[in-house]
């Protein structure tokens, strides 16, 4: 552990009843982070954080990740200026997943521009033909224009 940051996990009763931040990160050293809107509720990205990240993020009061795509800690809005202003962070039950409430600067969360990074949604139901599902954008509109914020930077999406 970093800095003895967080405590070892010693029990399954530490861990699910007592006050002591003893998170669970994966074997590659993640821990998987869902941030809504603090005010809406509404979910804004789902990404994943590892103890650097996490500790960045307690101290900062702003939101660091660490990108899988790019393999290093991705300070969300450091470079575009829509930064994730941390109002309540939480832990779940077996303290191996995190929830962050937040309020973000410039009002978007996804590199693409839209809002929220969950902007299209999948039909469900028998009468849904299979062979081709087509996604519905829910957010019509995007909130800023990428190649405006990030210019020729490669995108983070990796096929």
């Amino acid at each position: 552990m970093i800095n003895n940051f967080f405590e070892n996990r010693k029990s399954v009763k530490q861990v699910e009843e007592s006050t002591e931040l003893a998170p669970k990160f994966e074997n590659n050293g993640l821990i998987p982070v869902v941030t809504t809107d603090f005010k809406s509720g509404e979910v804004l990205m789902q990404g994943y954080m590892n103890e650097e990240a996490f500790i960045q993020t307690i101290k900062l009061g702003e939101a660091v990740y660490y990108s899988r795509s790019r393999k290093s800690l991705w300070h969300k809005g450091k470079t575009s200026g829509f930064k994730q202003i941390i109002k309540e962070i939480r832990i779940d039950d077996d303290q191996d997943s995190i929830w962050l409430r937040v309020n973000v600067r410039g009002g978007a969360s996804c590199h693409v521009g839209y809002r929220s990074c969950f902007y299209r949604s999948i039909p469900i139901g028998n009468s849904i033909d299979k062979s081709k599902i087509i996604l519905e954008f829910k957010e019509k509109k995007k909130v800023f224009d990428p190649k405006e914020i990030y210019g020729n930077e490669t995108s983070p999406t990796k096929l």
